[in-house]
């Protein structure tokens, strides 16, 4: 059921940016011969006709267009319908640069305004806005030991301020350090290398370099790593966090299993120094964990996180909220969660162009839907809203953006002919389009298969 109110959340969206291009055309006097709700594929059911509009619901629900004479001009000569001169007022092609670029962009608007809109409302009805940080407090021990996080010291109670000196302020990142300063991850950090190459050369002098099959080699004590370290965008998942180091081939972690925490080893077959450097150089990356306890900090330190990279600790935690009871906090408030939430988008979008977050990373329709269904079932109806204010916001972004077959791209074509005086031809104009067209719906594909391979993966 949560599933389906965000495909109608979503579907409500669409319906607001198409009714932005069809309100600010009819206000430039244009003719909107068609109004479709979802994409024309599969069946379409004709819902009424509203003065020269006819408005269709489709099966494939999203998406939405708004047509004008140009584009149905052989299909109502088809079926005998009005065909409006060449010269006609209410013709889009015969209307001002300005009009045409308030049509255009009137979508974008409409979203715009329908996210403040949403964010307003849910400030007003609820007295709440929420924040992105949480407090995270130790509740209890998991039985099925996979840290040594109880051993070290931390008791039920203690709220967690920071890991490797740095404030944590929500759950993903505590799981993010975590995950990611495990014992073996398959990579060695290179100083580490280094020392351990030294030191097994200084206890076996004999050895030169090659190890045969068969000989004994003398293991120096093992090493942990260097403690993790996360940047801001790291932490607030704008950026993928990637292994530094070298990483282990098969044969070098097959070897890291066998020789782990032993003093010396027969070897089963022929291997080298550097081998053995590098597979006793993959350990864990010890954590420390500052807490609250009794209105006092207490640290604890070289806390080992193994192979499953979880702490094994139950938490409580409380979602913190701006609370918005007076008008004057309900605008300000309101206002403050757009340009937060919008400039995180921004910074997402510039990461994915620059290249720090891959395509792999992107996500659509299909994820939304879940997660969204999820967030209404743990979180309630609110966070559900404002999800929905955030996805109008970045449908908003997106289609803003200069490329042909996206509003952004009109603006753009637009804007070059009121610059240069000349309008692109036709025919011009439509190749780039439909080869824009082909790209977006290539990205489509690939996002919808981000999509279905984590939830098969139960990424997400």
């Amino acid at each position: 059921m949560n599933q389906i109110i965000m495909i109608l959340l979503i579907s409500l969206l669409v319906l607001v940016h198409e009714a932005g291009h069809f309100i600010a055309a009819r206000m430039c006097g244009i003719r909107v011969t068609r109004f479709g709700i979802g994409m024309p594929i599969g069946p379409s059911l004709k819902i009424f006709k509203w003065g020269h509009t006819d408005f269709y619901l489709h099966a494939f629900l999203f998406g939405g267009y708004v047509s004008f004479p140009e584009d149905t001009q052989k299909e109502d000569e088809k079926n005998g319908e009005e065909v409006l001169p060449s010269d006609s007022s209410e013709l889009y092609e015969n209307k001002t640069i300005a009009q045409k670029l308030f049509v255009v962009s009137a979508g974008v608007l409409m979203n715009i305004v329908f996210a403040i809109f949403l964010v307003i409302f849910c400030a007003s009805v609820f007295h709440k806005l929420p924040t992105s940080n949480q407090n995270l407090y130790v509740d209890n021990f998991s039985s099925n030991k996979t840290s040594n996080i109880q051993e070290v010291g931390l008791i039920k109670g203690d709220k967690i301020l920071k890991v490797n000196d740095i404030k944590i302020d929500s759950m993903y990142q505590l799981t993010l350090f975590a995950k990611n300063s495990k014992l073996f991850d398959d990579y060695a950090q290179k100083d580490l290398i280094e020392k351990n190459l030294a030191e097994l050369k200084k206890i076996n002098p004999q050895i030169k370099n090659e190890i045969s099959n068969g000989q004994k080699i003398k293991l120096p004590k093992a090493n942990v790593e260097n403690s993790l370290e996360l940047n801001k965008n790291i932490l607030i998942g704008l950026e993928r966090y990637k292994k530094d180091g070298v990483e282990l081939s098969q044969n070098q972690i097959e070897l890291r299993n066998k020789i782990y925490s032993k003093k010396s080893f027969l070897a089963d077959k022929n291997y080298t120094l550097n081998d053995f450097a590098i597979a006793l150089s993959d350990t864990y990356k010890p954590i420390k964990i500052t807490v609250l306890r009794n209105n006092k900090e207490f640290s604890f330190e070289n806390i080992k996180v193994e192979k499953e990279g979880i702490f094994g600790m139950m938490l409580k935690i409380e979602e913190i909220f701006i609370p918005t009871n007076t008008f004057k906090e309900i605008i300000i408030k309101s206002f403050d969660y757009l340009y937060t939430t919008t400039s995180t988008m921004l910074k997402s979008l510039w990461q994915l162009i620059t290249g720090k977050v891959s395509v792999s990373d992107m996500h659509g329709v299909i994820a939304v839907v879940k997660i969204g269904g999820d967030i209404i079932a743990s979180k309630g109806l609110l966070n559900g809203l404002l999800l929905t204010a955030m996805i109008s916001i970045n449908l908003a972004i997106m289609n803003f953006l200069p490329i042909p077959a996206l509003d952004g791209g009109h603006v753009m074509f637009l804007l070059i002919e009121k610059i240069t005086g000349k309008k692109p031809s036709k025919e011009l104009g439509e190749k780039i389009t439909n080869f824009f067209f082909i790209l977006l719906i290539i990205l489509m594909i690939a996002i919808c298969y981000n999509d279905i391979f984590a939830l098969v993966t139960k990424k997400f």
